[in-house]
Parts: C-alpha cells; structure tokens; sequence
C-alpha cells in the first residue's frame, strides 16, 4: 500500500507543505515502514521516526543502516506520549495514522504535538478523512467507492466486507474523522493558521502551525 500511485502522491504532498529546511528537526509520527521519513532525511537537519510497532521500528532502523542514512533516529512510542521535549521540532508530519486513535486519542496526540513544536513549526498530515455515516453527502461518496473496491474482487472482497463489517458493529474497526472534525480540534488545540482539505479519494490533507510568540 505504502508504494501504491496515491500513497506516494500524498507523501509528495506532504513533504512539499511542509517546507522543509536543513537547520530541521522534524518528527514522524506513525512513521511505519518510513515512506515519510525516507524522503524528509536529505532535505533537514534531523528526523525522528516514531512508531507504536516494535517490529516495524525495527524494520526502520535497519532500513536506515542500509541505504546509510545517518541523520535519523527511531523511537518506539505512542502518538499520544511523544518521547521528546517542549518546544523541540520544527516539523511534525504524518501519513496514515491518526484513524487508527479514538477521538480523545486524536485530541491527546494533538496536544503533545503541540507540546513538541517550537513556536511558530509546522503540523502536516494526511489521514483518512469521512465518518461512518451516511448523514454527509462526501461520507456516503467515500463508503461506497470503499466496497465497491473490496467487493469488485469477488467472493474474498466480500469475504472482507463481512469481516470489515463485524468490526465496525463490535468497535474494532478505524476510526476517521471527518475534515470538519480535524479543522475544530486542531483550533482546540491552539494551532493556527489551520488548513484541512478533503481529497479526491477517502483522504484528506491537513496544515497548521503552532502559534508564534
């Protein structure tokens, strides 16, 4: 999924809103198999990568010592507890991993992001964006190109729209929030200069910066 057409597309669009400069620190949070990490490396000072996944932080740090990237270090931690200082980033960006936190979960990383960011740094992210709804025009335009993606693949398609669906009804699945959802709470959080955009699929892409003295 991370080397599918739109990931990369979306990372390219990441990393370019993020303007990013060589004297940066920049964190990634949910940094994965390091799609955004990777690509940040030449163009900052440091990055710190951040993943929940003791096996995926291991997978990045060897990815790292491979392709010798010395400028960067993994951190084994939760969005919602970032292991670093106030005020000691530039940059926090993101691809893909806050649907996987509640809504308080959502708020909690927010504050710690705002805690780590120097006044003034810069908040990118993608993330799924719509509610599992059917209230909201964009909502019920999301969820049907989801299963008609699943579903085109035949009877293991719907095998996991079965499945999708027992999760969703026992509170097991994601949890997006909609582009709405994201523009309020990072206001409640005290960033600024808030921007949240939808996507032409169930993405959306999300700016603000930390406010200024």
């Amino acid at each position: 999924m991370a080397a599918s057409p739109g990931f990369l597309a979306l990372r390219e669009s990441i990393i370019e809103a993020a303007e990013l400069t060589p004297q940066d620190h920049l964190l990634d949070v949910g940094a994965g198999t390091g799609l955004l990490a990777l690509a940040a490396a030449p163009s900052v000072a440091h990055v710190s990568a951040l993943d929940v996944s003791p096996a995926m932080c291991a997978h990045l740090q060897a990815k790292l010592e491979r392709l010798g990237v010395t400028n960067a270090s993994v951190m084994v931690d939760n969005a919602t507890h970032l292991p670093l200082a106030d005020s000691s980033v530039d940059v926090v960006v993101s691809n893909y991993c806050f649907h996987h936190l509640r809504d308080a979960d959502k708020d909690r990383a927010l504050a710690e992001i705002r805690r780590v960011l120097r006044p003034g740094g810069r908040l990118v992210f993608g993330d799924m964006m719509f509610r599992l709804g059917v209230s909201e025009s964009r909502d019920r335009a999301v969820i049907a190109l989801l299963v008609w993606r699943i579903a085109r693949r035949g009877p293991a398609g719907l095998l996991r729209l079965l499945k999708n669906a027992a999760r969703i009804l026992t509170g097991r699945w994601e949890h997006p929030a909609s582009v709405a959802w994201w523009q309020a709470a990072l206001s409640r959080a005290g960033f600024i200069d808030v921007e949240v955009n939808a996507l032409a699929h169930e993405g959306g892409l999300a700016r603000a910066h930390a406010p200024r003295p």
